[in-house]
């Protein structure tokens, strides 16, 4: 029992400096994206790249960062004072505006003991489109593409490369003073986890650090032998890729034997000529957050977690995708549907274990100015919650944020105070949630009326397929993008690019989730 307890102590520990981490990015990041919405996240690694500890982050930043980090070590030996900044999606990252940094952890001897590593998703990092995050061809007009760089070399900035990367983007001085938060959270890591290593020893951490990962992967396992042995098969749909309007198909086959789950998902779709592809360190991201979700809140997550599990998928696939493919929406709207469908594959197996569909969507908005070197120039990047599935023993929660995302609303306060844009309305679509035994949880309307010609971008699915109900419930409310313009209603496709004028209204109203089990 005492070594039970000590290993959850240290658990609990290293996490607390993951948590610590973030505050500190939140507090001194200067966007409303990272400061308000907190789209960021922060974790340790061990000398091996392995996943020591995370903050109750972002997952589908969490689930990828082990990837980034062992790729950062295949092609560089850290030494004291080394920062590596990289975004690039197909050495382990997610989308460009995501921004990795990777520091060590050193004593007086100069010998490695941790890495830490935070991601952040930057307003904008260049590219066709403000904000980053438009319908793309190309991963070259997505913005700009980072490889594993140092920013930091012994201490020493990178200033030409820095400069560089300033001048390439919409907002500078934005940009800069966020790289720096991100940079004064990996000190404020690397101080704690010194003064841990100075009160235990490094020796007695490493012991604690095997037995903490042999616990996760005890309680994965156990997780996972609750489920019957067999295989069971699921397919869910992209309302379209942005270009054909056809549904675009992801399929899985999950097996179980024993305590070892295979998740393969190479019937998907070959990878699409807009951003909707993702590369595989997302998919992995999405397939952890699911099986994470059954092993329970508050217990260790780590590299242990994750020796249970087995992803397979095919090259140049929708979830896979190989360069020169975009990938800006994969992140945040495919990596929802994966969820949906792995969830779907359990509803076979588990069918009162699993809630039905949440929104399925992150509802994903870019804003900006048009002229770069206008008075007023600026970039706004948000994604606006929904209806969460509705569960075995409750109904779903209404007006949130599900699964791959875990970040907050922008206050209106400080999205006006921002930027040159009224929120004309923002509450609950009231009753949308999917009918069941229990209901599904309603969406949000959030409606913005522009004060200033802008730039827009819309990446939204569940606009023609709704979230699914489970066990006889019924399906969720789709969601709508409608601009209102001179009093004319027009409404728009889940993913498109516009120009808005002055006094345009841009209403979102987000899917809801589905009902679970057959209405009285």
């Amino acid at each position: 029992m005492a070594d039970i307890i000590e290993v959850e102590v240290f658990n609990k520990l290293f996490a607390s400096i993951a948590e610590e981490m973030g505050i500190i990015l939140a507090k001194s990041a200067f966007s409303p994206n990272i400061k308000e919405r907190r789209d960021f996240s922060c974790a340790i690694f061990d000398i091996a790249g392995e996943l020591v500890a995370q903050a109750a982050h972002i997952p589908v930043h969490l689930g990828a960062m082990a990837m980034t980090v062992k790729h950062a070590l295949t092609i560089h030996n850290f030494v004291p004072g080394d920062m590596m900044i990289l975004n690039d999606p197909f050495s382990g990252g997610s989308h460009l505006p995501d921004i990795t940094l990777i520091a060590p952890v050193c004593n007086e001897a100069a010998k490695v003991l941790f890495y830490v590593a935070n991601r952040a998703h930057h307003a904008d990092v260049g590219g066709r489109t403000p904000g980053s995050m438009g319908m793309i061809s190309e991963l070259a007009d997505e913005g700009i593409l980072i490889p594993p760089t140092l920013l930091y070399r012994r201490g020493v900035l990178d200033k030409p490369f820095i400069d560089n990367f300033l001048r390439r983007v919409r907002n500078p001085v934005e940009r800069q003073a966020d790289l720096r938060a991100q940079t004064a959270a990996l000190h404020r890591g690397e101080v704690r986890l010194l003064a841990l290593v100075d009160k235990y020893g490094m020796n007695h951490l490493l012991a604690v650090l095997a037995r903490l990962r042999d616990y996760a992967e005890r309680l994965m396992r156990s997780a996972i032998g609750a489920i019957p042995d067999g295989s069971y098969s699921f397919v869910d749909y992209l309302d379209d890729d942005g270009i054909n309007q056809v549904p675009v198909p992801i399929g899985v086959r999950l097996t179980i034997d024993g305590e070892q789950a295979e998740v393969d998902f190479r019937r998907c779709a070959q990878q699409v000529p807009s951003p909707l592809n993702t590369v595989k360190s997302v998919t992995r991201s999405a397939v952890v957050y699911v099986f994470q979700c059954l092993v329970g809140d508050g217990y260790p997550i780590n590299e242990g977690s994750y020796r249970p599990l087995t992803v397979i998928t095919r090259p140049g696939t929708l979830l896979d995708a190989k360069l020169p493919a975009p990938v800006a929406a994969g992140n945040v709207e495919t990596s929802q549907r994966i969820v949906d469908v792995l969830l779907g594959a359990l509803a076979i197996a588990v069918p009162h274990r699993i809630p039905a569909a949440s929104s399925g969507s992150m509802n994903n908005i870019a804003i900006g100015s048009l002229a770069a070197g206008s008075k007023n120039h600026f970039t706004y990047y948000e994604t606006i919650g929904g209806g969460m599935g509705a569960r075995p023993d409750r109904r779903g929660l209404s007006g949130i944020h599900t699964h791959m995302t875990n970040t907050l609303n922008t206050p209106i306060e400080a999205l006006e105070h921002a930027y040159p844009l009224q929120v004309e309305r923002y509450g609950l679509r009231r009753n949308s949630g999917g009918c069941g035994l229990h209901r599904g949880g309603d969406g949000i309307i959030r409606a913005y009326r522009f004060l200033d010609q802008a730039h827009v971008s819309l990446l939204t699915e569940r606009r023609r397929l709704a979230p699914y109900g489970l066990a006889g419930g019924r399906d969720g409310r789709r969601g709508e993008n409608v601009l209102i313009r001179d009093g004319r209603r027009i409404h728009l496709a889940g993913k498109i690019n516009f120009i808005a004028r002055p006094e345009d209204i841009l209403l979102i109203k987000t899917p809801s989730g589905g009902g679970w089990g057959t209405p009285t």
